[in-house]
């Protein structure tokens, strides 16, 4: 899944396309969209105002599914893809990594043992990287287990989405 024009500033790398994702044709058309823009305190207007946000996946194809979960984004297609992709966006400021997928690759060694180290680090990947864990419903558990995130990291995320968007336009 691929969205965004050279005017974008803010690019967020998300896993691959899930189910509704592949069928719509458009990322972060899911319940997790939903909270994705509910942390970025965005509009879907301006979410997906192609000349303001790119929107890359990790993977860029539907993964397919096994026992009701989405597989994996294919590991071919960010090493393959992104260096091309990134080439056609000169103007990003900020790189939100949401997910695993997305954190491993864009970090590598950088990456802390596990996605909530990383992301209680997310400091030390600033300006360029934010790592956000996914905001699917799976991970509500480790988001209530995790109340700094909604307290520390949030309030910076959408300091810093705001003033790159120019103005909070929810």
């Amino acid at each position: 899944m691929l969205r965004g024009r050279e005017t974008a500033r803010l690019l967020i790398v998300g896993q691959a396309p899930g189910r509704r994702v592949h069928e719509t044709g458009i990322p972060w058309n899911d319940p997790s969209g939903d909270v994705l823009r509910g942390w970025l305190q965005l509009s879907r207007e301006r979410f997906y105002d192609e000349n303001l946000v790119a929107i890359i996946s990790a993977g860029l194809c539907y993964p397919g599914t096994e026992n009701g979960s989405d597989l994996p984004p294919r590991p071919e297609c960010a090493p393959h893809w992104h260096p091309r992709l990134l080439a056609a966006l000169p103007n990003i400021q900020l790189t939100l990594l949401v997910g695993q997928y997305a954190q491993a690759y864009y970090l590598g060694a950088r990456r802390k043992r596990t996605l909530g180290a990383t992301v209680s680090a997310w400091r030390d990947y600033a300006p360029q990287f934010l790592p956000l864990p996914h905001p699917s419903w799976r991970n509500r558990a480790w988001l209530k287990k995790n109340p700094w995130f909604e307290s520390e990291v949030l309030p910076a995320l959408r300091q810093k989405v705001a003033s790159l968007l120019g103005g909070n336009h929810p």
